[in-house]
């Protein structure tokens, strides 16, 4: 009498899932304790994308917008990360620590606590365009490594300064002595719980970021954010209807609303898309210089430079239908 044998459940053959041209921008509200390559891989499994990528990291404590890219859109990705930002945060005075937020270890302590009016009277120093060194956890690398590993594994990093944006940064409220809440709008590359520590250092009461939320990445704003739970109730299953889910993206163009826009005609948008340049001379030329999204009869055709009349493709959109 024969024994039938059933294989181990590691070696039955895995279902392959189903990868889509999925092209378009999934603004996500992140919520607090998630990371966002994390967020990136849900978002992008849920569409079945091919690709995906992120403008701009969120730390895990920190909520708010995180522009997922999508397909084609990952093209666009550094004309929103180049875009300004804007955060709500909190300072809770009194108590350093070596990762600048709640997560760390305390490293100082103060009983001083500031005035008010020395808060505001010092946000003019912290306005403009100042050195910042960078949190000790961060992402920056050094020697090829990111910062937060070594500083994780115990290693002394020193991270030196650099100039960054703030374009303005206001006290929201008071709530109580230990906490104040400010809004910041920045330029890349600036961090936040620098902020705050350097603020709590030049008040002489030490302080870390306990709260964080970041309200909006260049063009893209809280009203175009979708949340994960409204993604998830989206979703179908492997086959089902996909337009509600479809529904939720921005399109391609929305990460090059930075930039200005710029229609030719299908034969100029023919050659482009071979990665030929086209002459625009004469007296109807456009007056424009630099990066330019060019379109023909609404559909985006490429990521190009114009200078001195020659438009050169730079990035190619193949843009099908989405989802």
């Amino acid at each position: 009498m024969s024994e039938e044998r059933i294989a181990p459940a590691d070696a039955r053959p895995k279902i392959k899932r189903v990868k889509r041209d999925v092209n378009g921008w999934c603004i996500l509200d992140k919520p607090v304790g998630m990371t966002s390559t994390h967020a990136v891989s849900v978002v992008k499994r849920l569409y079945q994308a091919k690709r995906a990528g992120h403008a701009g990291t969120l730390d895990p404590l920190a909520s708010g917008l995180l522009p997922i890219a999508l397909g084609e859109a990952t093209k666009t990705v550094p004309f929103v990360m180049d875009g300004r930002k804007t955060y709500r945060f909190t300072v809770r005075w009194g108590e350093e620590r070596d990762t600048d937020d709640s997560e760390g270890r305390a490293t100082a302590n103060s009983d001083a606590r500031p005035t008010p009016d020395a808060i505001r009277a010092l946000l003019a120093r912290f306005t403009g365009t100042i050195e910042q060194v960078p949190p000790r956890y961060s992402a920056i690398k050094v020697d090829g490594e990111r910062a937060y590993d070594l500083a994780r594994s115990g290693e002394i990093v020193e991270l030196a300064a650099r100039p960054v944006d703030i374009h303005r940064l206001d006290v929201v409220e008071t709530p109580d002595a230990d906490h104040t809440v400010l809004a910041a709008e920045c330029g890349k590359g600036t961090y936040v719980r620098a902020i705050a520590r350097d603020m709590g250092r030049a008040l002489g009461c030490f302080g870390h970021v306990s709260a964080l939320r970041r309200t909006s990445v260049g063009q893209f704003q809280e009203a175009d954010s979708a949340q994960l739970a409204d993604l998830q109730a989206a979703a179908p299953a492997e086959d089902g209807d996909r337009t509600a889910l479809t529904a939720l993206l921005q399109p391609v163009d929305a990460g090059l609303r930075s930039i200005p826009s710029l229609g030719v005609s299908r034969a100029d948008a023919a050659r482009l898309a071979r990665g030929q340049a086209v002459l625009l001379r004469g007296r109807d030329a456009p007056i424009m210089q630099g990066f330019v999204a060019v379109s023909t009869h609404g559909d985006l055709i490429a990521l190009a430079e114009f200078e001195q009349g020659e438009l050169r493709p730079r990035r190619i959109f193949n843009l099908g239908t989405s989802g």
